[in-house]
């Protein structure tokens, strides 16, 4: 149960493992000023883009905006070859200028993807009778859901053959898989356009053959009634992308005539379905980022009505768990980092609700998940996770020691109610994803797995720091930092500066092989948890939001200040890179200190808030209202123009900045950095380099194969190794 894993599945903050991949990457620098020993293509021009005239009228405020009409794309208008055309001709400009270090990125790609094991398999999680797992095969770019019956040992059923099922789609995801109660039926997603579409099918695990049962327009994700034959999805506007309804569906009977439990009305708000722990709860879940309202319903009763929990109240979030004897919520309601409450299960009104665990200032409660014996709290302190463990019967508690610095911890996959032991994930800047299993009692953990790192890893020959930096508030801002031993704090040597910073998502030190091919060639990589994300706390969220957004940019740009200071590294070799709403944190500093960087990568970048942000008919729009504002209010507009990276382009120098996006990207439409990019290259003084790199065939998350995203790692880690004088 965590009050912000539901809105962060849709938002553009994308989900973990993207972040991840992002966290990874890096940023780029200034040719005119730089001898390095890799020559760029000269005498080359780069494309221009047509200007149209275009106005945008609103409070007053009259802006032209002569690339609008590259909005036209997915609007289906009469410029839409034109867009084509445009982006084609800078993949072509992008391709010419680094056709150089061609062979060098294809060594990279083969260096990075040598420390993978690709012939793998995950830890096996016990659920209902099976024990459940994928699988990898060597060559191979998707992966096995399989299941072993009552034993580990026993003979392998594979649910799902995802490298089989790929094969002639440029892109394929598929997952919300969920089994029925009896173990008899599998329902499954699969988007092949990467615009977060779903199918939904239904497998009968006994035959193999799909049932007629297929559901387009779907989040995804489903949830099977105690029947066997009921489920539940969330039903997607084919325009908007947004959640609108949840819908129950009875096998055998016709799609279209599924009825609506659920019409989400205000379009704030993103809906889903789930399954409580315990399997006795279906619930409906509505949240927006500052509101959220629950209904529930007995599992055994599919045709039932789902109660409403507690009505909606503005800037009270609150989720629930159910317990055998109660519900469990977690709320903000007059406690900003959040306490647990509980409730008897037929007296669910905030009136019924008694103090569990108070509210306190210096602690975040983020998460809490309720077993037979025992609750598990996930908790913030000092931009670090604590995993809590409360004894229900005697009430002892005790905390996991995870023995480093600066880390990333959390539970992994937890199915079962009634349970001696949780499973939790750990990994650090120099520690690889590890998976234990930790029994509560006897506080003993076992390694499950540690993943490999193909090629003699050894966690020894690197070291990791943790700084505090005093932004120009005064408030302290910690930054994680990791580097290969020998690294000389002597103000020459490169780093790249990572961060995120919106949603209040907390970007954690986690381990990437893909960046040992930065470290190893002398790189340092840093994250900045600036406000915006949770790290800190909720209040470093609400701080880094809304009409508080700059402090977002303002941490970033004084923590690079004061890496620069304590001669880690010097604009000359300072590279920043973010992604997503990340990605508008590069646009807005690229604007601000352009000086301060010798380049940017900037990845999907979230760069056009404003006309974003006005037009609800782009997915999500109406969503974001209470993360960004609405600038159909005054005050939220000229906040939001203040900073908006396309707004404020001008004409001075830049760094060199390469940028990525996606042609499908439902959560930053193309159009965006395509707009940026063409209004950049117009107007900014300088002789330095300005890429464009569009996916033509994947959205916002890249390729959805294992291998192929680290072609885009490889993109970017040569273009600033390029840079640099690195040429192997």
């Amino acid at each position: 149960m965590n009050t912000t894993d539901f809105k962060k599945q849709t938002v553009k903050g994308l989900a973990p493992s993207i972040l991840l991949v992002l966290a990874g990457l890096s940023a780029c620098q200034n040719q005119k000023e730089m001898k390095t020993a890799y020559q760029w293509p000269e005498g080359i021009t780069a494309p221009v883009a047509e200007k149209k005239e275009h106005f945008r009228t609103i409070h007053g405020d009259t802006v032209a905006d002569p690339y609008y009409w590259m909005i036209d794309y997915f609007k289906e208008g009469p410029e839409s070859a034109g867009v084509i055309e445009y982006l084609t001709a800078e993949n072509k400009y992008l391709d010419t200028m680094m056709s150089g270090n061609k062979q060098f990125r294809d060594d990279l790609f083969n260096e990075m993807k040598s420390r993978i094991q690709e012939k793998d398999e995950s830890v096996p999680y016990f659920k209902n009778g099976y024990y459940y797992y994928t699988r990898t095969e060597e060559g191979k770019q998707y992966f096995k859901y399989c299941r072993k019956k009552g034993s580990p040992d026993a003979p392998e059923e594979i649910l799902a053959d995802v490298d089989a099922m790929a094969e002639g789609h440029p892109y394929y995801q598929i997952g919300g898989f969920s089994i029925s109660p009896d173990n008899k039926l599998m329902v499954y997603s699969v988007d092949t356009v990467s615009r977060r579409q779903y199918d939904l099918y239904v497998k009968n695990l006994e035959t193999g053959e799909l049932l007629p049962d297929k559901i387009s327009n779907t989040s995804g994700d489903a949830v099977w009634a105690k029947d066997n034959k009921t489920f539940f999805y969330t039903f997607q506007n084919v325009k908007t992308l947004l959640t609108e309804k949840i819908k129950r569906h009875t096998l055998g009977t016709d799609v279209t005539k599924d009825a609506t439990v659920y019409h989400e009305k205000d379009n704030s708000n993103y809906i889903g379905v789930d399954k409580s722990r315990s399997g006795e709860y279906l619930l409906i879940i509505s949240q927006a980022t500052m509101s959220s309202e629950i209904r529930y319903l007995k599992a055994d009763n599919p045709n039932g009505e789902f109660k409403l929990f507690q009505p909606r109240i503005k800037d009270v979030l609150y989720s629930v768990e159910p317990q055998e004897d109660r519900f469990l919520i977690l709320t903000n309601d007059n406690a900003q980092n959040f306490k647990l409450m509980e409730c008897p299960l037929d007296q669910t009104g905030k009136e019924h609700w008694k103090e569990v665990i108070p509210h306190r200032k210096d602690v975040l409660l983020s998460g809490a998940d309720g077993f037979k014996d025992f609750l598990v709290l996930s908790e913030r302190k000092n931009g670090l996770v604590q995993i809590r463990m409360i004894d229900k019967k005697s009430g002892d508690e005790h905390y996991l020691d995870f023995g480093e610095a600066t880390y990333r911890a959390g539970l992994s996959t937890n199915p079962e109610y009634d349970t001696k032991t949780i499973r939790y994930a750990f990994s650090s800047l120099i520690t690889p994803n590890s998976v234990y299993d930790y029994t509560v009692a006897s506080k003993e953990k076992t390694l499950k797995k540690q993943q490999p790192v193909l090629g003699g890893y050894n966690p020894e020959e690197y070291e990791t720091e943790r700084l505090y930096v005093k932004a120009r508030d005064g408030v302290s801002v910690p930054v994680s930092v990791v580097y290969k031993k020998g690294y000389e704090k002597n103000g020459k040597a490169p780093l790249v500066l990572y961060a995120y910073g919106s949603y209040g998502y907390s970007m954690d030190a986690a381990f990437s092989s893909n960046r040992l091919s930065l470290l190893n060639r002398g790189f340092a990589f840093a994250i900045a948890h600036i406000r915006g994300g949770e790290e800190m706390g909720r209040e470093w969220y609400d701080h880094g939001k809304m009409m508080h957004k700059k402090n977002t940019f303002n941490d970033f740009v004084d923590c690079a200040d004061e890496l620069v200071k304590l001669k880690y590294t010097s604009p000359e070799h300072l590279y920043a890179n973010g992604g997503s709403a990340g990605g508008l944190l590069m646009g807005a500093v690229a604007n601000m200190r352009p000086d301060l960087f010798n380049g940017i990568i900037a990845d999907v970048p979230f760069v056009d808030v404003v006309n974003t942000m006005l037009d609800e008919s782009i997915p999500l729009t109406t969503n974001e209202y209470d993360e960004w504002g609405n600038p159909n209010n005054k005050e939220a507009y000229d906040y939001i123009k203040s900073y908006s990276p396309y707004e404020n382009i001008e004409a001075k120098d830049y760094p060199n900045i390469l940028v990525t996006t996606g042609l499908h990207d439902s959560q930053v439409q193309y159009f965006e950095p395509a707009k940026w990019v063409a209004k950049l290259r117009s107007t900014k003084t300088d002789n330095s380099l300005l890429l464009l790199h569009t996916n033509m065939d994947f959205g916002h998350g890249g390729a959805s194969g294992r291998f192929d995203y680290l072609k885009d790692v490889a993109l970017m880690y040569g273009f600033i190794f390029s840079l640099e004088g690195i040429t192997e």
